[in-house]
C-alpha cells in the first residue's frame, strides 16, 4: 500500500480513558522514580541513630554529631522535596485527565441520554471523584507499599530475628487490608448507586420545580428525598465503620509491633547479640515499614471508590466510534427510507415498522397520526439521535453514520418536540455555539424563521443573555428561537416535530414561510405535527398509526382518502401496507 495512503484509512476503534491514562503514562513513571528516592530517604531517621548510638555517644564526638546532623537536615529536605514533587505531580495527573475526558465525558452522558440509559451525570462524578482522590494521599501511599521489603531486607540485616518479629506484622497487617477489601467492596459500590439516586432525585425536582409547587407536591417530593438520602447516609455510614475499624485494629497492631521490635532488640542488647542503635534503628525502621500498611487500610474506601469510578468510566466511555476517513458530500437531491424499522434503544419492540417513503429535494412532508403512533420515533430516526432498526434511511444514497457527527449536524435541521435551549445569548443558541458563526447566517436563520423582529425587541437584541433554559423567554419565544437554530446554516434536511405547539396566529404564519424558504432553497422539510395550521406549506402527507404507514401522497389527496375512509363512511381503511414513492414535487 502507498504511504500516502495509509492516513486515509480509518483508525482502530479506541477508549478515551485508556488513551488519557497511556498519556500520562511518563507522569507516573515520575512519580516512582521520587517515590523510590523518598522511600530511600526514609532510612535517614534510622541510620541517623544508629550512627548516634554506636559511634557518637561511645566517642562523645561533637564534630562528627554537628557533621552528621547536617548531612541529615540536608537529607530531610530532600526527602521533603520529592515528596512535594510527587504529590504535585499525581495533582497534575488528575488535572490532565480532567482535560482530556471532559469532552468525552460530556459525549457519553449526552449518548447515554439519547440511548435511554439510566447514568444521568454519573461519568461527570466518577471523573471528579478519580481526580479528587489522586490529589490526595492514597495514590502515594500505594507507590509506598512496594519498598516494603526493603525495610524488612534492612530488619533482616540488623538481626534475623528483629526481621522475623516485622514480617510477622506485616502478615497481620496485610490479612487486614485484605479484609478491607472484601468488606469494603460492597458498601462503596452502594454508596455510590445510592449518591447517583439523591442526585438524581434532586435534579428531577429542580427541572419540575412549578410543577412541584403549583400542585402541592413539595412535602411529598421531601419525604422521598428523605427516603433516599436515609439509604445513602446508611450506606456510608456502614462503609465508613468498616474502614474505620479495621483501621483503628492496624494501628494498634502497628503500635504493638514496634514496641515489641523494642522488646527484641532490647532482649538481643542483654544477650550482646545486637547494640543499643540497632534496637533504635530496628524500631524505627518498623514503624516506617508498616505506616503505608495502616495508611492504606484508612484511605482504602477512596481507594475502592476510585477504582470502581474508573471502571465505570471506562464502561461508559467504551469503544470510541471510528471517524469516516472520507465524508460524502453534501446532498442535494433526495431522502429515501425503505422497509426501516426503528426502537427505542434498549427495547427489542420496533415503534415504527417498515415504513418506507423517497422525498426529492424541494419537497415537504407532514407526518400525522393520533398519540404513540411512531412519529417522534421516526423524527428521531431522520435525524440520527435513534439508530435504524432494519431498513435503510440515505441522503442521496448514503447512510446517517458515513458523516462524521459534527460534518452531518451541519446538514440536518431538528426542532424536537420539548424545547431546550443553553444558557447564553441569543445569537450562540441560533448558531449552535458554533465558533466560527458570522453575523449574517445568525441574522439570516432569525429571517428564515420569522424571528428577527421578535429578537431586536428583547433588551439586547441577539446578544440577550436568555439564562438556563431559555428561562427569560416565553415557550412562543423558545419555539422561535429553536426554530431558527434549526434553519442555521441551511441544512438540506429539517426536521420539525411539533413546531407550533405554542406558537401564535404570527408563530403560525412565520412556520409556514419558514417551510416555504427550506423547500425554495432546494431543502428537505418533514414537520411532525397534530395542529391543521402545520400542514400550510407542505406538499404531502404521511400517516401513521401504530408505527405503521396508512397513507402517503399528496395533501390533499390523502386528507380527503382519510376523511372519507373514517367509520361510517362507504370508502374503505386504507391498507396499513401502503408505501407510495413521492417523486413529484408539489
Amino acid at each position: 500500500m502507498r504511504r500516502g495512503i495509509r492516513p486515509l484509512l480509518p483508525k482502530r476503534p479506541r477508549n478515551a480513558a485508556t488513551e488519557a491514562l497511556a498519556s500520562c503514562r511518563s507522569a507516573f513513571l515520575a512519580v516512582a522514580l521520587f517515590s523510590a528516592l523518598v522511600n530511600i530517604l526514609m532510612l535517614t531517621g534510622s541510620l541517623y541513630m544508629l550512627q548516634v548510638y554506636d559511634r557518637v555517644l561511645p566517642s562523645r564526638s561533637l564534630p562528627t554529631l554537628v557533621a552528621l546532623s547536617l548531612i541529615v537536615a540536608a537529607l530531610y529536605i530532600l526527602l521533603g522535596l520529592f515528596d512535594w514533587l510527587r504529590q504535585h505531580i499525581l495533582s497534575r495527573i488528575g488535572v490532565e485527565l480532567d482535560r482530556r475526558l471532559g469532552g468525552p465525558v460530556l459525549g457519553a452522558i449526552l449518548d447515554g441520554q439519547v440511548r435511554g440509559a439510566q447514568t444521568g451525570t454519573q461519568p461527570s462524578r466518577d471523573l471528579d471523584s478519580i481526580r479528587s482522590f489522586l490529589s490526595g494521599l492514597g495514590p502515594t501511599t500505594l507507590f509506598d507499599l512496594p519498598w516494603i521489603p526493603l525495610y524488612g531486607a534492612l530488619c533482616f540485616i540488623l538481626h534475623p530475628y528483629l526481621g522475623w518479629t516485622l514480617v510477622g506484622g506485616a502478615v497481620i497487617l496485610i490479612i487486614l487490608a485484605l479484609l478491607t477489601e472484601f468488606m469494603s467492596r460492597r458498601p462503596s459500590a452502594d454508596v455510590a448507586r445510592s449518591a447517583g439516586e439523591r442526585a438524581a432525585l434532586i435534579e428531577a425536582a429542580r427541572r419540575n420545580a412549578e410543577a412541584v409547587t403549583a400542585l402541592g407536591m413539595g412535602a411529598r417530593i421531601g419525604r422521598l428525598f428523605e427516603r433516599t438520602n436515609d439509604r445513602h447516609v446508611a450506606a456510608n455510614l456502614k462503609a465508613s465503620d468498616i474502614t474505620s475499624a479495621l483501621g483503628g485494629v492496624s494501628k494498634v497492631v502497628r503500635f504493638m509491633l514496634q514496641s515489641a521490635m523494642l522488646g527484641v532488640g532490647a532482649w538481643l542488647v542483654m544477650q550482646d547479640q545486637a547494640s543499643s542503635g540497632v534496637m533504635i534503628a530496628a524500631s524505627v525502621l518498623s514503624s516506617r515499614a508498616l505506616a503505608p500498611v495502616e495508611l492504606a487500610i484508612g484511605s482504602w474506601r477512596p481507594f475502592i471508590g476510585a477504582r470502581q469510578a474508573w471502571r465505570r468510566l471506562h464502561g461508559a466511555l467504551g469503544e470510541e466510534t471510528a471517524q469516516p476517513a472520507i465524508a460524502p458530500e453534501r446532498p442535494t437531491q433526495r431522502l429515501a427510507l425503505d422497509h426501516v424499522f426503528v426502537a427505542p434503544p434498549g427495547s427489542p419492540t420496533p415503534t415504527v415498522k417498515e415504513v418506507g417513503f423517497t422525498l426529492q429535494a424541494g419537497q415537504g412532508l407532514a407526518v400525522i397520526g393520533p398519540s404513540a403512533s411512531g412519529k417522534s420515533s421516526l423524527a428521531r430516526a431522520l435525524v440520527g439521535v435513534w439508530p435504524v432498526l432494519r431498513g435503510s434511511l440515505r441522503l442521496d444514497g448514503a447512510t446517517l453514520d458515513q458523516w462524521p457527527q459534527e460534518e452531518r449536524g451541519a446538514i440536518i435541521g431538528y426542532m424536537p418536540q420539548d424545547v431546550q435551549l443553553f444558557a447564553g445569548t441569543i445569537a450562540e443558541n441560533i448558531a449552535r455555539f458554533d465558533p466560527a458563526m458570522t453575523e449574517e447566517s445568525v441574522r439570516g436563520a432569525a429571517k428564515a424563521a420569522g424571528a428577527y423582529d421578535l429578537i431586536l425587541g428583547l433588551p439586547k437584541g441577539f446578544e440577550t443573555p436568555i439564562g438556563e433554559a431559555g428561562g427569560i423567554l416565553s415557550g412562543g419565544q423558545r419555539q422561535r428561537i429553536a426554530l431558527a437554530r434549526a434553519l442555521y446554516g441551511d441544512p438540506f434536511l429539517v426536521v420539525l416535530d411539533e413546531p407550533n405547539a405554542s406558537l401564535d396566529a404570527d408563530g403560525d404564519a412565520a412556520l409556514t414561510s419558514a417551510i416555504a424558504g427550506v423547500r425554495a432553497r432546494g431543502g428537505i422539510v418533514i414537520v411532525i405535527a397534530h395542529r391543521p395550521s402545520a400542514l400550510a406549506g407542505i406538499d404531502l402527507v404521511l400517516i401513521l398509526a401504530d408505527g405503521q404507514v396508512q397513507a402517503f401522497g399528496p395533501k390533499d389527496e390523502v386528507l380527503r382518502k382519510s376523511l372519507a375512509a373514517r367509520p361510517g363512511s362507504a370508502a374503505s381503511a386504507p391498507s396499513s401496507k401502503l408505501v407510495v414513492a413521492a417523486d413529484a414535487r408539489g
